[in-house]
């Protein structure tokens, strides 16, 4: 069976900072596709970035130079270093992994598993 637990979600002043992870089980992590996508309350889901199994990084303009991406292939763990939060930044963050086989992709379709979600909120 294949898990993706995600964690240390929480409260976090504006400018401040929160590292995600996202423990996988169950599939061949090396080989995927790990992307974190983002759903903001009242609103639809928002892609954030994705890594892919070859280590290249891709981001949503929105996060670009504040987030970073990476993955550990030995702990099966996805992270994404969040710093110069905002409130805006506030969402339910999960993460995604597919597609597997090398591949690489941002889009919803593409993955085949997800995580239940991790809570950040940006509130002063």
């Amino acid at each position: 069976e294949v898990q993706l637990v995600e964690s240390w979600g929480g409260l976090v002043q504006p400018g401040g900072s929160l590292i995600l992870s996202c423990a996988a089980s169950g599939l061949t992590f090396s080989g995927n596709g790990m992307t974190w996508v983002r759903q903001p309350p009242g609103k639809g889901l928002e892609w954030v970035s994705t890594i892919c199994a070859s280590g290249t990084t891709y981001y949503a303009d929105s996060v670009k130079v504040r987030f970073t991406i990476s993955r550990d292939n030995v702990k099966n763990t996805l992270y994404i270093q969040m710093n110069s939060l905002k409130p805006e930044d506030t969402a339910i963050y999960y993460c995604a992994a597919g597609p597997d086989g090398g591949e690489c992709s941002w889009y919803p379709a593409d993955f085949n598993y997800w995580g239940q979600g991790t809570q950040v909120t940006v509130s002063s």
